[in-house]
């Protein structure tokens, strides 16, 4: 059973992937900032489950992760992906599906159709939304709970936008910045972060992102944590800080407790 495609009155699209740590939330702070730049290119860094994309839908973009099967899916719905492997909330068939995942990635075949499917099925199925590969880079998230999930098959509805946009797998310091880009960088979140991704995220890649884009000659807005440290290092960057109180959010841990979140803007008024 599928979702409808447009879910609000300017028919943006929903994210099609759960996605723990998700920033929709933020889209009515972001609005406001993007309204007076929205000819810009948008580029993000760290796009996610890209609701921060859909949600302001420029008309050109350059979204980039490091996760390779999050880029796969989002290739396969810029050609109108349609899904035809069996999707059911079936913990049988969930275990199933993710040895058949798991297969695709070993014999080499990360970027194909099917992979892209069994990822949004695992995705949508799989416990709280979370996207996590062991040491061998396997998909290890068990089944999630949940009283019902919708499946979407048809994603000819997301081709027309996603057709305008780039996307990029590659580390956030490889991404190749113009000029006069809009970027929106939502790194994780200030904790030790090992699973998401080979190589996992440290201390010095937050000082990295951050130094990074303080370099930056356009519109800058960083997202993360309101952690001391984070805080103390935006700050001793010149960028101006925005403090926000984040809805209860997905953890890893079932931890649904509002967190403090910081917006840091850079060149915007």
């Amino acid at each position: 059973m599928g979702e409808l495609l447009t879910n609000n009155t300017n028919g943006s699209l929903p994210p099609p992937l759960k996605w723990a740590g998700g920033k929709r939330w933020q889209l009515p702070h972001l609005k406001k900032f993007w309204q007076r730049e929205s000819e810009r290119r948008l580029v993000e860094p760290f796009c996610g489950g890209l609701a921060v994309a859909l949600g302001l839908m420029p008309k050109r973009a350059l979204l980039n992760d490091v996760n390779p099967h999050v880029i796969n899916f989002y290739r396969w719905l810029k050609r109108g992906l349609s899904i035809d492997i069996d999707m059911r909330y079936h913990a049988t068939l969930f275990y199933k599906h993710r040895r058949r995942f798991n297969d695709l990635l070993r014999q080499k075949c990360a970027a194909t159709k099917e992979a892209a499917s069994l990822f949004y099925y695992l995705n949508r199925t799989g416990y709280n939304g979370l996207c996590r590969f062991n040491r061998s880079g396997e998909f290890n998230v068990p089944f999630g709970k949940y009283a019902k999930v919708n499946y979407r098959r048809d994603f000819s509805g997301y081709k027309p936008l996603l057709s305008r946009w780039k996307f990029s797998n590659l580390r956030f310091d490889r991404v190749e910045l113009h000029a006069d880009d809009f970027v929106y960088a939502d790194p994780p979140y200030d904790v030790e972060f090992t699973h998401y991704s080979q190589g996992g995220f440290s201390w010095d890649d937050q000082v990295r992102t951050a130094e990074w884009l303080a370099g930056h000659s356009g519109p800058v807005i960083l997202s993360n944590q309101a952690t001391p440290r984070i805080v103390k290092l935006y700050r001793e960057l010149d960028y101006r800080l925005v403090k926000l109180d984040a809805p209860r959010r997905i953890s890893c841990t079932g931890d649904r407790r509002a967190a403090k979140e910081v917006l840091a803007l850079r060149n915007l008024d």
